[in-house]
This record gives structure tokens, sequence and C-alpha cells, in this order.
């Protein structure tokens, strides 16, 4: 897939990943639709790449077609949906309903509801792109958030049997399953991040750097698209010893948990 000329919709492109994403793409020569919920952010990235901006929450189904419908009557049709929209959480065993959901519609049903909307003209010409964000946490865990960590995991299912069922219907279909990067959820920037307490992690990476990973795994068609390939490692040992696995995660959060308190 080149992205020249494309049809390019990127959710969540109003900061973060969703906006060098909306940059790179612009810069491969897309045209690039600029979906955010916060409206004043998605005009502003739009601005900037010469795209359209448009506010939605991914998380409402009738938003979701309402973006395709637009883009579809903007250029014609709707090449590459790149479901990028993501929520932070620390959410343990007694979360409630209301945080499930949240996390839930984002990182599950959006991509369910994207479907919907833009599969079928894709199935028509026989050529199209669904690329999600989940998370190198859905190839582990995140001990710090059981919504994030369950959704995550779904959301990569989501993609696996998208890849199954219509990879020989000439649809590409990649899952992006970034670690740390330094976008305003790592940085602790967002209400309720459960990752803040990685700020400092030397090995996060620039959303540009991950961009660009997005382009070249996207050019070469790769189903998994890995920000820190050592995140096949730690997944291949979970999956050589689930119990040693899940003891050496439970000693980690230990870890980290009594350094951040000291």
């Amino acid at each position: 897939m080149e992205l020249q000329e494309k049809v390019a919709v990127i959710t969540g492109g109003g900061q973060g990943l969703g906006a060098g994403l909306c940059r790179r793409f612009a810069a491969e020569g897309a045209r690039v639709v600029v979906v955010d919920l916060d409206e004043a952010n998605a005009r502003e990235i739009a601005k900037e790449v010469g795209g359209l901006g448009l506010s939605a929450d991914v998380g409402v189904e009738a938003d979701v077609q309402r973006v395709v419908a637009r883009a579809t009557q903007e250029f014609g049709q709707v090449d590459v949906w790149f479901s990028n929209a993501g929520v932070g959480s620390t959410n343990d065993a007694f979360a409630d309903d209301a945080a499930w959901a949240r996390d839930w519609q984002v990182h599950v049903m959006a991509h369910v509801y994207a479907t919907r909307a833009v599969l079928p003209q894709m199935l028509e010409r026989g050529d199209g792109y669904l690329v999600a964000t989940a998370s190198g946490n859905a190839l582990t865990a995140n001990p710090w958030s059981m919504t994030y960590s369950v959704t995550k995991h779904a959301a990569l299912a989501a993609c696996e049997w998208l890849a199954i069922n219509h990879r020989p219907n000439g649809i590409k279909v990649s899952c992006l399953v970034p670690y740390s990067m330094r976008t305003p959820m790592l940085l602790g920037q967002s209400a309720d991040s459960s990752t803040a307490r990685f700020a400092q992690d030397n090995t996060a990476m620039d959303v540009e750097e991950v961009a660009q990973v997005v382009v070249d795994a996207m050019r070469a068609e790769s189903f998994l698209i890995l920000s820190h390939p050592e995140v096949v490692d730690h997944f291949r040992r979970k999956a050589a010893d689930y119990d040693e696995w899940i003891a050496a995660m439970s000693r980690m959060k230990a870890r980290i948990d009594a350094s951040t308190r000291n």
C-alpha cells in the first residue's frame, strides 16, 4: 500500500499519535480526514495537513456513519480507515459499569462501527485498508487497568478476525501494538492516565518515529505493526510458560508500585 493519493480517515487525530499519523500520511501524499472528539483539535490538524477536520465520538455508531458519508462525499471513497482513538484508565477488578462501557465503546465497538460503515464500499471495490491501534498490552497485559487490558486484547482479536475473513477479498488489515510513546496519555496529561508512571521511560518513542514505522509496515502490508519489536519476545515468553509469565508480571507490578510510592 502506497499512500499517495489515498483517502485516509484517522480517528483520534487531533493530538498525540493520531496527529503524528495525520502529518506523516499527508507527507506521503494522502488526503487526510482528521477525526477527533475535540472539534477544534481536529480542525487545527486538518488545516496544518490540508485535510478535512471532523468532530465525532467513535463510540457512537451514528457519528462513525456520518464521518464515512462525509469523507466519501468529499473525496469519492475511503481507502484507509485508521481506528486510532483511545482512552487511558486505571481500573481494578471493582471498576463500575460506566468505566467498562467507556473503554469497550472506544477500544472495541469503534472498530465494529467503522467496519459496518466503511467495509461495504471496500468490498465493492475489492480494495481497502483497515488499521487499528491496540497496544503492546494486547500481547501481554496492563496490570494497572483491567478495563484497558481486556478491551485492548479484544481490539487485537477484532483485527485478527477481519484479516482472516477479508484479506481474501482484497482488504488489507493491520494492528498497531505500540509500547510507550511520548503522547499526552504517557506524559500524564490525560484525565485518568494509567501510564503517567512511565513518563520518564527511556524506551518511549516520539510519535513521529512510530508514524514512520506505521507507514513502512503498511507499505509491506504487515498484519502486526510493532513500535518496539521486543514485545514479540515478551509474547513468546508468555506463551511458553503462562504460570511463570503471570508470576513475573506480578513481581514487576509490585516492584514498580513500590518505587512510585517512594
